[in-house]
């Protein structure tokens, strides 16, 4: 009876040229469904069996997903445009709904935020265009596990995108950071049939680590035991990613497995002058190698100051590797989804 009631309300939303959503189509009869994830798995099945993208059903996924940063805008098949802010957060549309994406030439990294709170801190400090940069990026969060959509702009930049601009991601340091940085990556199970539309094998990790939080200062203490179903998700994820998981991360995870404790993102945050001392270090011999006049903060930088530092040396450190790739001429990169074009100069 699900089967047929989903079957007959996608029918209903090709006939009239209406999309709904997997959440709509749970609460037309909630009685029957019982569970979103009832209406949520019908829908995957029938995509896989008929091997097609949900739009194709007439269903599109609810968007939760945003970006920031002034250097992209997104062009709407009806004639709007998403603009990117550098101080606050933009909806990212549907894939469907996505005419093409307009770049500033001169971005240098994309950022892949975990959690919304991080990602609205930085969007307050300004982060997208802040001076210890080496240049303008664009920050994206999908609140946690990614939808649909913000995959789909992820999966877009990762082919699109010129090599020497890296696509990077911060996660906490448990399990389940490092699950949502292989569903970006990789691709989901449930939606296997579609790896090719949704992963981004460009993704690179840069934190946080929970290996490197004892050379930062950050003591154990500080730290968040591993619970139970915490143990249980890093072992699977080795058992089942045994093969294509990059080695790094599993010494992430067996490292994780081995100290039992965990840490969240906001951690650096609160993390104390030794590591302060660390990331400013590193930020003068970054500017020092690459002759760049930036600002450095003092010794005793703190709170989200310190977040933005940790970020900015491991950015910067990924765009100079990137530069080393072989050169790219952006005045005539262009692909069907994505068009560089020149704006105000970065400061």
């Amino acid at each position: 009876a699900c089967l047929l009631a989903v079957t007959n309300y996608s029918h209903e939303a090709l006939v009239n040229q209406v999309p709904t959503t997997k959440r709509d189509i749970y609460y037309k009869d909630p009685g029957l469904f019982e569970k979103q994830s009832v209406v949520d798995k019908i829908v995957d099945d029938l995509a896989a069996t008929f091997d097609l993208d949900r739009s194709d059903l007439g269903v599109r996924a609810s968007s939760k997903g945003l970006f920031a940063g002034s250097g992209l805008s997104i062009h709407l098949r009806h004639g709007g445009t998403a603009m990117g802010n550098d101080y606050d957060s933009t909806l990212i549309p549907c894939d469907a709904e996505i005419s093409t994406l307009e770049i500033s030439q001169d971005i240098a990294f994309v950022l892949i935020v975990e959690k919304e709170a991080v990602f609205q801190t930085l969007c307050r400090l300004g982060f997208p265009c802040h001076p210890l940069l080496k240049g303008p990026g664009i920050l994206i969060t999908g609140k946690g596990y990614p939808d649909v959509a913000t995959r789909e702009l992820v999966n877009t930049f990762s082919k699109e995108l010129p090599r020497d601009v890296p696509i990077l991601a911060v996660v906490d340091a448990d399990p389940h950071g490092i699950e949502i940085l292989s569903v970006f990556k990789f691709g989901s199970a449930a939606m296997d049939h579609q790896r090719d539309r949704l992963a981004a094998p460009r993704i690179q990790w840069i934190g946080v680590f929970s290996s490197e939080l004892q050379s930062l200062g950050i003591p154990p203490s500080e730290t968040i035991p591993l619970t139970k179903i915490d143990h249980k998700k890093a072992m699977s994820m080795l058992r089942r990613a045994a093969d294509s998981m990059p080695r790094s991360w599993k010494r992430e995870l067996s490292h994780l497995l081995h100290s039992r404790r965990k840490a969240e993102i906001e951690i650096i945050c609160n993390a104390t002058v030794p590591a302060a001392q660390v990331f400013r270090e590193g930020l003068l011999r970054y500017a020092s190698d690459s002759h760049e006049d930036i600002s450095i903060p003092p010794t005793d930088i703190t709170g989200s100051t310190l977040l933005v530092v940790y970020l900015a040396s491991k950015i910067n450190a990924a765009i100079e590797e990137a530069k080393r790739a072989p050169s790219i001429d952006r005045d005539v990169y262009s692909q069907s989804r994505i068009d560089l074009v020149k704006k105000e100069p970065f400061s």
